[in-house]
């Protein structure tokens, strides 16, 4: 079993590893095009996400109710993430 200091832990380097991939793509493409603000913003939202679904791991005790509830947390993730990448909605925040 994963200890939860552990899984912090496992959740910070996550975010820098998944952060990896769009900085070494900048090295080979010119399609991907990220400034510090969007490496800050995704980091944000990607640790908020992981710290959000870590105490939801801690604090709710169903396990029904702890797979709904990230999966709602996962959903709101995807649908803010597409809005500031393309702008699905039409936002002030669009990336478009």
């Amino acid at each position: 079993m994963i200890t939860p200091n552990k899984r912090l832990k496992l959740i910070v380097l996550s975010v820098g590893l998944l952060l990896l991939i769009p900085l070494i793509a900048m090295q080979f493409t010119n399609e991907v095009n990220w400034d510090l603000a969007d490496f800050i913003i995704m980091g944000i939202l990607l640790l908020a996400t992981g710290l959000t679904c870590e105490l939801i791991i801690r604090k709710v005790k169903n396990l029904d109710y702890r797979i709904g509830i990230i999966a709602v947390v996962l959903v709101a993730l995807f649908l803010i993430w597409a809005e500031l990448a393309v702008g699905i909605f039409g936002s002030p925040f669009a990336g478009s």
